[in-house]
């Protein structure tokens, strides 16, 4: 089978057509989704794409998860369809309560563009199945709004229970907590974070390597896995 995966657009979507593409890329249909639509089109998976949804009005992020399809991406990522906020959309799932804690303006008040550091410290979600723990990869950022904050208790659970799934190294480029980059939920099924994996799956186009310029391809794992994820399912 072809994995099916949704990729929703929100008024300010900027990276919508580049998950998209990723989707393509690592060999499943993207399918374009409407933020006003209660239609989720009998997908497998969906992305929520970065952006400024909404014009980023009220929080980044908090109209957006108001949105009439996000009533189906609850339902959905409740009965374990696997659902991935890449930051924009990760900023979604957050407000939506679909993960926790909060994202808040960068600690130094300034948009920021890098190619970041990441280590994967949970390899068993849908969205990191092709990752070991431990890896080191590099996929871009670009963010205003990339603070990632939580009572301690709650850093402390999200730590005791292996749901920080992504943790910056070499520079924390935005000031969260505990250098948490992304997060999943207790199902593993839902996934949030920062950086940009869609920018980050064809040679050419990614972020520099020791090899060649622009050769990086660390971001093509996480679509890769969902694929393999939805495909296990159906077996």
């Amino acid at each position: 089978m072809t994995a099916r995966i949704g990729v929703i657009t929100f008024p300010g979507s900027l990276d919508d057509r580049d998950a998209q593409r990723a989707i393509r890329v690592a060999g499943g249909e993207p399918v374009a989704l409407w933020h006003g639509s209660h239609d989720l089109e009998g997908v497998d998976a969906l992305v929520l794409p970065g952006g400024f949804s909404y014009g980023d009005y009220l929080r980044a992020g908090a109209i957006a998860a108001l949105a009439p399809i996000m009533s189906e991406v609850k339902d959905a990522a409740a009965q374990g369809m696997p659902v991935l906020g890449i930051c924009n959309g990760f900023q979604m799932l957050v407000e939506a309560q679909l993960l926790p804690g909060g994202l808040i303006r960068n600690a130094h008040q300034q948009f920021i563009r890098r190619d970041q550091k990441l280590r994967v410290e949970n390899a068993s979600t849908a969205w990191t199945s092709e990752f070991t723990a431990g890896d080191e990869i590099v996929i871009p950022l670009k963010n205003a709004d990339g603070g990632y904050i939580a009572a301690e208790s709650e850093l402390d659970r999200l730590e005791g229970e292996g749901l920080v799934a992504f943790r910056y190294l070499g520079v924390n480029p935005n000031g969260s907590l505990r250098d948490i980059a992304g997060l999943t939920n207790e199902l593993g099924n839902v996934v949030g974070l920062m950086p940009h994996p869609e920018h980050a799956v064809e040679p050419g186009f990614g972020p520099d390597t020791a090899l060649a310029m622009r050769s990086g391809i660390d971001g093509l794992p996480f679509f890769t896995s969902a694929i393999a994820a939805v495909v296990g399912a159906a077996a």
